[in-house]
């Protein structure tokens, strides 16, 4: 069942919503939020010190325009930030996280069955510099992060939206590109992958088509000859995860992009 949709004129608690949210596409499809009883108790267990509290205006995914992310408060430290972008069951995030306790990493992720499972592989691994939020990815970058606040933006093997009538909802768009080098500090990377070749296509001519970014891996194109030309190698601090796993033995070839905001 789809989630309830409010006119432009129910608004909220918090006031009218803005005209432009309502001709914003959604680049995910709310699936059940039903927590087995180990998810549950996950949720009860660290939900309350890891997923932050956001104001919202429209939806359970939204985030006030007003809101912003005070990192310091959220991780109890000045520390650089990851922010992963479609976190899914946490694989890559809680792995990293694990690896790198010198820095911060938030989550954003909207499936909560998803978030559950992040917080008890969080727990498992006693990490503690990763904070999650529920909300839908471009306001969190438009509204809830600082200008020039995140050292890596993070982008794994989105939603591909195959349809054609429904490529207007794939989150790496120009739109995005301009959120992304928004939050993004001088000389962050954003990293992306896909196991969609059409998609991965896609995303390359966005973001060099970008004022803001520059390709640290251009050049021709993959061939059958030159089957690692023209795209990232495959990055290792990225877990090959249960997605990507499945993406391989269905035969789909990863592909990684990698891209630094210029000044």
């Amino acid at each position: 069942m789809s989630e309830h949709i409010p006119s432009p004129a129910e608004g909220s608690e918090q006031g009218p919503v803005p005209e432009a949210f309502h001709r914003r596409p959604y680049s995910f499809v709310r699936r059940g939020d039903r927590l087995t009883a180990r998810r549950q108790k996950a949720w009860d267990d660290w939900a309350p010190t890891r997923v932050l509290d956001v104001p919202r205006v429209r939806t359970d995914t939204s985030v006030h325009p007003d809101h912003e992310f005070d990192a310091a408060a959220a991780f109890g430290r000045e520390a650089p930030l990851v922010v992963e972008v479609g976190s899914g069951l946490g694989e890559a995030v809680v792995h990293a996280a694990a690896q790198d306790p010198a820095r911060n990493f938030l989550a954003v992720e909207v499936y909560k069955p998803g978030i559950a499972d992040l917080l008890l592989k969080a727990g498992q691994a006693g990490v503690d510099n990763v904070r999650v939020v529920q909300a839908n990815a471009p306001e969190v970058l438009e509204h809830m992060l600082a200008p020039g606040s995140v050292d890596e933006l993070w982008v794994f093997f989105p939603d591909p939206w195959h349809k054609t009538r429904h490529h207007k909802r794939r989150l790496v768009s120009p739109a995005f590109a301009e959120l992304a080098a928004r939050v993004l500090v001088p000389g962050g990377l954003w990293r992306l992958a896909t196991d969609w070749q059409e998609y991965a296509l896609v995303m390359r001519e966005v973001l060099d088509a970008s004022p803001h970014f520059e390709n640290l891996h251009p050049g021709p194109l993959a061939d059958d000859e030159h089957p690692d030309t023209g795209w990232a190698p495959r990055w290792e601090g990225r877990i090959l995860t249960s997605f990507e796993r499945k993406a391989q033995e269905a035969g789909r070839v990863p592909r990684d992009l990698l891209y630094r905001r210029t000044a």
